[in-house]
C-alpha cells in the first residue's frame, strides 16, 4: 500500500472515528430531553436550598424557560458520552504509538477524566452549598433573592470548568516530570510560589468572594502536592 492510499485511509477511519463520537452525543442528548426539566433541577438543587423561604429562581427572558434546560441536557450529554469520545480517539491514534506510549498515555487520558469529574463533584457537593448559603444569607434586608436560571448557569459551568481543570494539576506535573520539563527536586523547592499562584487563580477564575476562592486554592495546593508524590513513584519506577 502507497502513502497515497495510507493517507486515505486514515481519513477513511478518522471520518468513521468522528462520525460515531457524533452519534454517540446525539442519541444521549434525545435520550434526555425528555428529563430537561428534571435534570436542570437537580443542577439547581445547592441554590434552591440555600435560598429563603419564599425565595425563587426566575426566567427574565422569553425563551430562557427552554434553552436553558435545553443547554444543560447538551452539558450532560456531553459529559456522559465523553468516555464514548475519548475512547474513539484512543482506537485512532493508538495504532501509530509505540508500546511504552500506549502504556503511559491509556492510563493518563482515563486518569484526567476521572480527575475532571471529580473537580465537577467536588464543585457541585461541596463548593455550591456554602456559596449559595453565603450569598443568600448575606443579602441586605428587604433584598428579595431571586436568580436568573441563565445566569446560574453561566455561573455553575464558570465553576464546573475551574474545578474540574484545577484537578488536571497532578496530571500535569507528572506530564513535565515525565517529559523531562522539570525535576522532582524543582517542583519541591517552588512549592512557595505554587501556593501564592493558586490563590491568585482562585481570585481569578472564582467569583469574588472569599469561600468559593479558599475552596479552590486549597485542592490546587494538595494536587499539586500529590502530583510531586506521583511523579516521585514513577522516576523510582523507571529507575
Amino acid at each position: 500500500m502507497n502513502q497515497s492510499d495510507t493517507f486515505i485511509s486514515h481519513l477513511i477511519e478518522l471520518r468513521a472515528r468522528l462520525l460515531r463520537m457524533v452519534f454517540g452525543f446525539i442519541l444521549i442528548f434525545i435520550a434526555l430531553f425528555p428529563f430537561a426539566n428534571r435534570i436542570y433541577t437537580f443542577l439547581a438543587q445547592p441554590m434552591l436550598r440555600s435560598l429563603p423561604i419564599g425565595g425563587q429562581m426566575i426566567a427574565t427572558g422569553v425563551t430562557t424557560p427552554f434553552f436553558v434546560p435545553m443547554k444543560v441536557v447538551m452539558l450532560s450529554a456531553f459529559l456522559i458520552s465523553l468516555p464514548h469520545t475519548l475512547y474513539q480517539l484512543w482506537a485512532f491514534v493508538a495504532p501509530g504509538l509505540y508500546s511504552h506510549e500506549r502504556r503511559f498515555i491509556g492510563p493518563l487520558v482515563m486518569v484526567s477524566t476521572l480527575l475532571f469529574f471529580l473537580g465537577m463533584a467536588f464543585a457541585y457537593f461541596a463548593v455550591f452549598p456554602l456559596v449559595f448559603g453565603f450569598m443568600a444569607h448575606t443579602a441586605p434586608k428587604g433584598v428579595a433573592v431571586m436568580t436568573d436560571i441563565g445566569n446560574y448557569l453561566d455561573f455553575v459551568i464558570t465553576l464546573f470548568v475551574s474545578f474540574g481543570v484545577a484537578f488536571e494539576v497532578p496530571v500535569a506535573v507528572v506530564l513535565l516530570v515525565k517529559l523531562g520539563v522539570i525535576e522532582v527536586k524543582k517542583l519541591k523547592e517552588i512549592r512557595s510560589y505554587v501556593i501564592v499562584g493558586a490563590f491568585i487563580v482562585g481570585a481569578i477564575f472564582t467569583p469574588p468572594d472569599i469561600i468559593s476562592q479558599f475552596m479552590l486554592a486549597v485542592p490546587l495546593c494538595l494536587l499539586y502536592e500529590g502530583g510531586i508524590l506521583a511523579a516521585s513513584l514513577m522516576k523510582k519506577k523507571d529507575i
